[in-house]
């Protein structure tokens, strides 16, 4: 014999319902949000700073290789070491930067939209929250903000250095009139010129690359394009 139908459904006890906010919760909440989105607005400025920093040394390479016909094209290749520093360094920033992102994104999405749009929020994204300010950790890796960093920025400067470079190479000291002078004129001391021309190819290709991984990454905040929070 089996037990009747309750006229009730038994609750799942496994699950214990979530506490809704009161005022004093959301009051906390806001600040909380305000907190976050002022903490992701100081990173965000650190990121121009070094944008900034790679622009400058890159412009100080080109009038010192372009002050006179007879100039060296090394200061060209040597602002590549200073830019790749000031990459490495702008990309632990933007991790720091998704740190806080992701966590002001978290409370838009989940709270701020439905209370918007009248709907029921779910609880679970306050685990989530909770969790990160228990545990915290960076939203993506270190390759992950180097490339997107190159397809945001950095591959334009990278254009300017090589189209800068090769035109010295083209222009400097008399117009080329064969692609054989090209790699007579690369040679660095006793360095060939095929070699430094190969370098080079490297180090593009490899920027090429990464900026290409951060566009068919995709996913969530891959566009640093987008509206951020």
């Amino acid at each position: 014999m089996t037990d009747p139908a309750p006229d009730h459904p038994i609750p799942d006890l496994t699950k214990p319902e979530i506490p809704r906010l009161g005022p004093a919760d959301i009051g906390a909440l806001a600040h909380l949000y305000r907190a976050e989105v002022y903490r992701g607005t100081v990173w965000r400025s650190r990121l121009d700073t070094t944008t900034n920093w790679s622009i400058v040394t890159l412009g100080l390479a080109l009038s010192l290789t372009y002050a006179a016909p007879e100039a060296s094209a090394l200061p060209l290749l040597l602002v590549g070491i200073l830019i790749l520093v000031f990459l490495f360094i702008e990309a632990r920033r933007y991790r720091y930067f998704n740190v806080w992102r992701a966590r002001s994104r978290l409370i838009e999405s989940n709270f701020l939209v439905p209370m918007l749009e009248g709907t029921t929020e779910s609880g679970e994204w306050r685990g989530l929250l909770a969790g990160e300010y228990r545990e915290p950790h960076y939203p993506i890796s270190m390759l992950a903000a180097v490339s997107r960093r190159v397809r945001s920025n950095y591959i334009y400067i990278l254009l300017v250095q090589t189209l800068a470079y090769m035109g010295k190479l083209v222009e400097h000291p008399t117009p080329a009139t064969d692609w054989a002078d090209l790699p007579r004129r690369a040679a660095i001391g006793p360095l060939p010129g095929w070699i430094v021309l190969s370098v080079m190819g490297i180090y593009v290709a490899t920027w090429v690359s990464l900026a290409a991984l951060a566009y068919l990454g995709g996913g969530p905040d891959a566009d640093d394009d987008e509206p951020e929070g």
